[in-house]
């Protein structure tokens, strides 16, 4: 994201403490794929350095360290991103995803009162529950399961909340299934490919025919830049998505095109997984001229071929841990 805002004119600056999702998260080489998501980390601080794009290392569950940081930066537009983006992860550890989501965006919410910027709050589309229809729309009634999609649906209130008593400007944005290239959330897309390169076996929960709206990294980029450049977004409430739901044995075809080999095991379904599906992005198209470009056939082969590349370059990259690289 703020690599494309620095490309686009922007002045980006990123606040992290580096822990969710990040460094913290991998540093100890203990996680599975502690070699590998380190090496898409120092990629990403790699860019950030050389582009000269400010990295504050903070920990914005600590107001007292945001809130003067913000103030002295005094974005014209503030993307709250910070949370631990994972429904597992959430329901094994509300403490932690309630620390990590809510009271960073509370935080951020109040330093940010003082000069009022477009807020925009990454949202899920964990909030809308169980999928019923042919595409869900916005202002469907939400009624999330489990952890995750409740503290979700909390912000967005809360988010809300704010413009009703400080006039602040939001946009609340709800994606779905994402996947693309650096990313250390090992969601299903990724986990696929990270099992296949290393010629291990793929498992789908379910039987395969749950259909999820996956979105490329670059579709919701585009989504989030142009919420960012036009005020018909300001206090909207928008899916951004590909527009159209596929199945998990659907993404696990393409997957076996690029590696013959891999064979394709099923697990019981997660009962706190809502049914969902295709969401609806006319309202994006209309007001913000949203328009993806990366079905799965596109972007996800996209994906598959940078690993390829990844695992050519830097075999020791997929090495298990305690293993000499």
């Amino acid at each position: 994201m703020a690599l494309k805002l620095h490309a686009l004119g922007a002045e980006p600056h990123i606040i992290d403490g580096l822990q969710v999702n990040n460094m913290g998260a991998f540093s100890d080489g203990v996680h599975p794929n502690s070699r590998l998501y380190m090496s898409f980390i120092n990629e990403r601080l790699d860019l950030l350095r050389h582009l000269g794009i400010p990295l504050h290392i903070l920990d914005a569950r600590d107001y007292s360290l945001l809130s003067p940081r913000l103030q002295a930066i005094h974005p014209d537009v503030v993307v709250q991103l910070a949370a631990v983006a994972h429904a597992n992860r959430s329901n094994k550890d509300p403490y932690s995803t309630f620390d990590h989501s809510m009271r960073t965006l509370e935080n951020a919410l109040d330093s940010s009162r003082g000069f009022l910027p477009h807020f925009i709050y990454f949202s899920s589309s964990m909030v809308y529950g169980n999928f019923d229809g042919e595409a869900v729309v916005e202002d469907r009634v939400c009624d999330p399961m489990g952890i995750y999609g409740a503290l979700k649906y909390a912000g967005e209130k809360l988010v809300i909340a704010y413009n009703q008593v400080f006039g602040m400007p939001y946009t609340i944005i709800r994606p779905s299934a994402l996947y693309g290239e650096r990313c250390v959330s090992r969601r299903v897309g990724q986990a696929f490919i990270e099992n296949a390169v290393r010629g291990q076996n793929v498992t789908v929960n379910g039987d395969g025919t749950d259909q999820l709206d996956f979105t490329y990294i670059e579709d919701l980029i585009q989504g989030i830049c142009r919420a960012i450049a036009t005020e018909k977004s300001h206090n909207q409430i928008f899916n951004i998505t590909y527009g159209s739901a596929r199945s998990l044995n659907q993404m696990a075809d393409i997957l076996k095109a690029h590696f013959p080999a891999v064979q394709v095991s099923h697990n019981p379904r997660d009962s706190l997984m809502p049914e969902r599906g295709t969401l609806c992005i006319d309202k994006a198209r209309e007001l913000l001229g949203y328009e993806p470009a990366f079905p799965l056939e596109k972007g996800y082969v996209n994906y598959i071929n940078w690993y390829k590349d990844l695992a050519a370059r830097m075999p020791e990259a997929f090495a298990k841990p305690g293993t000499a690289p």
